[in-house]
């Protein structure tokens, strides 16, 4: 799977392509929202308003609004459980 991030002007966007299916993408969104991971601080999850998956697998972006770094990004997904084949 490739992560690619990117900065936007509402925030962050991730596309992730290759081996990426969009229900791993969604739970990993899920699993953010609900507080069931420790991927990302609660600092920089205060500052994402909305996050949209969207796409198919093989191509899914997923779009952070807020006002997020890419480097903040970055760092919640080498971490996450989730999209790095560990379990949860």
């Amino acid at each position: 799977m490739n992560k690619n991030v990117f900065k936007t002007g509402e925030g962050v966007k991730i596309a992730f392509t290759g081996s990426v299916e969009k229900q791993n993408i969604l739970k990993m969104v899920e699993n953010c929202a609900t507080g069931s991971c420790d991927c990302m601080s609660d600092e920089t999850k205060a500052k994402i308003s909305n996050m949209e998956v969207t796409g198919t697998d093989g191509e899914v972006n997923l779009d952070l609004t807020g006002d997020v770094s890419k480097e903040e990004i970055e760092t919640a997904l080498s971490r996450s459980k989730v999209i790095n084949n560990e379990k949860c």
